[in-house]
């Protein structure tokens, strides 16, 4: 397993920006794909952006798609989800999570981060 440690969230206006972060413990974190989720209505937790080992594909929920990006460094051990245009729908406690394939089981989840996003 992964230790993950989630940062960045906080309190913002609607229309603000916000940036998270996901550092790893483990020196082959460049290998993971690397996802960003926060709960949802029916479900323990949505995806919200994947990033693959390399950056090379992302994919994100057409809720966010146009507003969140997700990127890595993998020289830093962490990856990051820009956040633009927040809504307040978008208030939650995001979680990074992350996986030693493309596909699979989420094995390794960060403790999350409060994103709270005022009208």
């Amino acid at each position: 397993q992964v230790q993950l440690v989630e940062s960045g969230g906080g309190l913002v206006q609607a229309g603000g920006s916000l940036r998270l972060s996901c550092a790893a413990s483990v020196r082959t974190f460049s290998s993971y794909t690397v996802g960003w989720f926060r709960p949802a209505p029916g479900k323990e937790r949505e995806s919200v952006a994947v990033i693959t080992w390399n950056g090379g594909s992302t994919s994100y929920a057409d809720s966010v798609k146009g507003r969140f990006t997700i990127s890595r460094d993998n020289a830093k051990n962490t990856v990051y989800l820009q956040m633009n245009s927040l809504k307040p729908a978008d208030t939650a406690v995001y979680y990074c999570a992350a996986r030693p394939s493309a596909v699979g089981t989420w094995g390794s989840w960060g403790q999350g981060t409060q994103v709270t996003v005022s009208s």
